[in-house]
């Protein structure tokens, strides 16, 4: 039987989570709005959209959205050519294909973030499908992201893991009835993703690599 072996990508595979917190501080004091960079990183995760209501909140100007996710885009797209994936990222990827899982990103990147993501990551060989956030109606921590991956390699949520970085993550793969496990390498504390629902944390993927025997994955 298939399994799968979803994976978010910004702060777990590539050390991208510092340019993104970068980028959208410096989108938002451009447009007059001081969120301290704290606040920022633990939004980091949630779709454009998403991100900027939980920041700014409902009652914001809603005409000014297109305006800050441009401008984000913009002083994050200065970085692609230097994004770095973290150790044992594309070996982790290959291992667990190579073991009969279907590797699936799942990310609310954009096509040209994600591109430079995938090239950081160099690990195509062993990727099956990519689901992004444009995909669906919702983003993360809404479990459609993940449904949608699963939908496309046919595997049943029982039969899957999903690795990320942040709560909105957890969040996502609990209410879609799917194992999580969390990294500490995106930059928030163990804590925090064991109260959002990881099974398991492990530092980064090497770390899961070398721990992979004794992880979630052996049972799928």
């Amino acid at each position: 039987m298939d399994r799968a072996a979803l994976f978010d990508v910004d702060g777990t595979l590539v050390d991208s989570n510092p340019l993104h917190v970068v980028a959208w501080w410096e989108a938002l004091r451009q447009d007059g709005h001081h969120v301290p960079s704290h606040a920022v990183h633990r939004a980091i995760g949630l779709p454009g959209g998403s991100l900027l209501e939980h920041l700014l909140g409902p009652g914001r100007d809603r005409s000014r959205d297109d305006r800050l996710s441009a401008a984000h885009d913009a002083l994050y797209g200065t970085w692609f050519e230097r994004l770095h994936a973290f150790d044992g990222a594309a070996d982790l990827l290959r291992t667990l294909a190579e073991s009969g899982h279907r590797v699936v990103l799942v990310t609310s990147a954009k096509d040209r973030e994600l591109t430079a993501l995938r090239r950081a990551v160099d690990a195509d060989d062993a990727i099956t499908a990519t689901a992004t956030a444009d995909d669906v109606e919702e983003g993360k921590p809404a479990p459609d992201p993940i449904e949608h991956a699963l939908s496309l390699v046919g595997v049943a949520p029982d039969r899957a893991v999903f690795v990320g970085d942040s709560v909105w993550d957890m969040k996502a793969a609990r209410r879609a009835h799917v194992v999580a496990v969390g990294l500490l390498c995106g930059g928030l504390p163990r804590a925090d993703l064991i109260e959002a629902g990881a099974a398991a944390v492990y530092d980064d993927p090497a770390d899961l690599l070398a721990h992979l025997d004794a992880s979630p994955f052996k049972d799928g």
